[in-house]
């Protein structure tokens, strides 16, 4: 792909990302393309159908989610890391609620697999795990993919706009289950 095209692709997603992530309605392919500066055509073929936008916005905001683990391992410590990633978790919730109709239906139609989604989270969620048991602040006996499933749990439960709070109080329930206990605050020591 010529470089120019990569560019117009790349800005297509990202401003198709702001679009639903905005959760203002249905997000008109027009509009993306007048936002990215391009025209319906150029949009129609990177993307020949919404679902594939969809699809690739989807993947897109899942790659970028799981290299964030990399990124705040590298910025602070493993178990604010994995605090602070589980809160990048829930603008990523965001950006799927209003493709959630197209998601659906790629899903079934076998173009995006929840098990490549869940084994791509666990990776990132597993190095986030493994940095803590290392350096003693997370348990060694917790499961990435067990951390996953409680997140989207979370998420599932506390969906509405005004359930954030409640979500974060979760979050940091499931956080202190993680943690690695002292004897000195009356924790399981892990």
């Amino acid at each position: 792909m010529r470089a120019d095209a990569q560019r117009n692709r790349q800005r297509l997603i990202e401003v198709a990302r702001r679009q639903f992530a905005a959760g203002e309605g249905k997000v008109s392919l027009e509009a993306v393309a007048r936002e990215a500066g391009v025209g319906i055509g150029t949009l129609y073929r990177h993307f020949p159908t919404r679902e594939a936008l969809v699809a690739a916005v989807y993947r897109t905001e899942r790659g970028r989610l799981a290299a964030a683990a990399d990124e705040l391992l590298a910025e602070r410590a493993p178990d604010r890391a994995l605090r602070d990633w589980m809160d990048l978790f829930a603008d990523y919730v965001a950006t799927k609620r209003e493709m959630a109709d197209a998601l659906r239906a790629l899903v079934a139609d076998g173009t995006v697999t929840r098990s490549e989604a869940r084994e791509e989270l666990s990776g990132a969620i597993r190095r986030l795990l493994d940095a803590g048991v290392a350096d003693g602040t997370l348990r060694a006996d917790v499961n990435a993919e067990d951390v996953v499933v409680g997140v989207v749990g979370i998420f599932t439960v506390c969906a509405l706009p005004e359930q954030c709070d409640q979500a974060r109080r979760l979050l940091d329930l499931l956080m202190d289950g993680m943690r690695r206990g002292r004897p000195d605050q009356g924790g399981r020591d892990g």
